[in-house]
Formats: structure tokens, sequence, C-alpha cells
């Protein structure tokens, strides 16, 4: 479904056959870190490619069509094998030319290029923006022990282990200076650039 027209990478071409218009800015702001942590390209080619598979299932002539897109993709990615065979089938039997659409699957190095020449994307500085996706990292990972902590207290409770299951769950990381003994939360620690000690034993030696 590509053609010679359009747009001047391959990536920019299967999108607008296949009507992806939103996996553009999507794919900027994963490979960029905009929404959190970076994604890798080679993870973004995969996401780019499943959203094919979905889209092609959707132009399909059976609206009935169910399929897994994730292990639908793989099977056709890896091209051999009884699930490819079965994959391929199933899809031919519902209309979707197989060869047209794993033609129009992409690399990561084509993702690469679509978002450097058709969108002119960068990457961040080394600096630029470190700190806010260092911080960020770590909030997630405690918002999520907070959710499996929450989550095995009412489990346990339900089974009649622990007496009950309204308890509240506080998750705080905390780092210490071995030198001064300043105690904060890491994120504040890190916005801060450090508890200062070392800036004022600095200031102390040059007196």
């Amino acid at each position: 479904m590509t053609g010679e027209d359009g747009p001047n990478t391959k990536v920019g071409r299967v999108i607008e056959a296949y009507d992806l218009d939103e996996m553009g800015s999507t794919l900027e702001a994963e490979w960029t870190g905009e929404t959190g942590e970076r994604t890798s390209l080679r993870d973004l080619a995969d996401e780019f490619n499943e959203a094919v598979v979905a889209a092609a299932v959707r132009e399909s002539a059976s609206s009935s069509l169910d399929v897994e897109v994730s292990s639908t993709y793989e099977a056709l990615r890896n091209g051999t094998g009884p699930e490819a065979t079965r994959a391929r089938r199933r899809l031919e039997r519902e209309g979707v030319d197989v060869d047209e659409l794993t033609a129009d699957f992409v690399t990561h190095q084509a993702i690469h290029t679509y978002l450097t020449e058709d969108r002119g994307a960068s990457l961040p500085s080394d600096e630029e923006g470190r700190v806010d996706r260092k911080i960020q990292t770590i909030e997630k990972l405690q918002g999520r022990l907070s959710a499996v902590s929450e989550s095995a207290i009412s489990s346990l409770a339900n089974a009649g282990e622990l007496d009950r299951d309204d308890y509240d769950v506080l998750v705080d990381v905390r780092a210490v200076c071995p030198h001064c003994g300043a105690d904060a939360p890491v994120s504040e620690l890190i916005r801060r650039g450090g508890c200062g000690c070392a800036t004022d034993d600095a200031a102390a030696d040059g007196d």
C-alpha cells in the first residue's frame, strides 16, 4: 500500500496509506522521551508495525475478523513455522493481502529516518531533560510498588490472612548523606542537585 507520491520516507507513506495520522506524533513523543522514559527505535518499529496490522484488519472485507494483533504480527515477522502459516492463511481468508501487508512493515532504521527527516525530530542532549526523566522513572516505580502493596494487602485480607484491607500504603524513597546526615526524598534531592554539604565543604576549604 505504498506509493511513489506523497511523503519522502517509507514510514510517512505507510502512515498515509493506512490513515495512521496520529502515529507520527506518538512515535516522536516516545522517541524523544516527551512522555517519560524514551522508547527505543526497535520497539517503536514493532509498535508501528502492529498498528499497520490492526489497520489492515480493519480495512479487510470481513468486519467480524477477530485478530490478536501482537501475536499475529510476531508470527508474520518471524516468517516461518506453523504459527506464521496459520496467521497468513487466516488473514488471507478474510481478504487481507499478506504479502502487501508485510512489505509495508518498517525497520528501526526507517523509523529513525522518518523522525529525523520528515518530522525534524532530534534527541535531547545528554543533560537536557535527564533530571526530569530520572525523577519520572523513580516516581513511576514508587507508584507501581504502592499499587502492588495495596493489591497484596487486599488479597491477603480477602483470604483471611490479614485483619483488614484499608491500610494506607506509603512509599517514601529517601536518600541520606553520609557526611552531613541530610535526609530528603530522592526526587527532591535530585531536583536540588544534592544536599549542599559538598559545596559548603569546598567553600570552607577556600577560606
